[in-house]
Order: structure tokens, then C-alpha cells, then sequence
């Protein structure tokens, strides 16, 4: 279950990530967020080794190219675990190449999001998805009032 629209930014852009925290910020998105800045940060934040928990996010921001294991690696374990399944799962990635736009949508991603390059555009896709997918979306899995 998510724990109050906890967002997961998945990305080994040190830039990229700056960018989507004052971007998350300045659209007055005040969810907490957690930083995995490689796939296998990210899967051992998802799946803690020993039977730890971490608080399991309501969205995930993940980047496609990352060292260690790929975005698409990363979404693969995402999708095969029930615990995981239902999480919404936003790329978020400079890739225009139409094979990533498929193979991410045959994995199970709920969206694929061009990283504008521009920050005003940042902005804009950022006020954007938090609002979707924050506020306006009901997530399977998920206990609501």
C-alpha cells in the first residue's frame, strides 16, 4: 500500500533529479520523495533485503538509462512482483527511440513522458503528472475512503 503519495525518483542524472525537485516544488507538490539514482538502488528500495520495509511509494518516476540495471530491467521487476504490480510507473527519459516507447508500454509502464529540455516545459510536465497521477487517478491495489 502507498503511504501518502510518497514519490519514487528513479534517475542517475544528479541534474535530472535537482530539476524534478525544484520542479515538484515550485507546482507546490509537497508529497515526500525518495531517490534511487540507480536500478539497483531502486530495487533495493522496492525490495529490501531481510524482511526490512520501506515505505512503498504511490508513484514511481523512473529514467530508462541508468548503470547497474536499466530502467526497463527495473520496470520488468516492478510489474513481476504482486507486491509491486499495480504501483503507477511514469518513464521519465530523454529517449525519443520508438522501440523504448513500446517495450516500455509492453512491460507495463502506465506512461511514457518525454523530459522536456526546457525548464519552463519541465515545469509543465511536472505539474502535470503530479496532478494525474497524484490526485486524479485511483490506483489499483489501493484502500480508499
Amino acid at each position: 500500500m502507498a503511504e501518502d503519495g510518497r514519490i519514487l525518483v528513479i534517475d542517475d542524472s544528479a541534474d535530472d533529479v535537482t530539476l524534478m525537485l525544484r520542479a515538484l516544488k515550485k507546482n507546490n507538490i509537497t508529497n515526500a520523495v525518495d531517490i534511487a539514482t540507480d536500478g539497483e538502488e531502486a530495487l533495493r528500495y522496492l525490495f529490501p533485503p531481510g524482511g526490512r520495509q520501506n515505505p512503498m511509494p504511490a508513484l514511481v518516476l523512473l529514467d530508462l538509462n541508468m548503470p547497474k540495471i536499466s530502467g526497463l530491467e527495473v520496470l520488468r521487476s516492478i510489474r513481476a512482483d504482486p507486491r509491486t504490480r499495480y504501483l503507477p510507473v511514469v518513464v521519465l527519459t530523454t529517449s525519443t527511440e520508438e522501440r523504448d516507447i513500446v517495450n516500455t508500454y509492453d512491460l507495463g509502464a502506465n506512461s511514457f513522458v518525454r523530459k522536456p529540455v526546457a525548464f519552463d516545459e519541465f515545469l509543465d510536465a511536472v505539474k502535470v503528472l503530479g496532478m494525474y497521477w497524484l490526485l486524479v487517478n485511483r490506483p489499483a491495489g489501493r484502500q480508499h475512503d
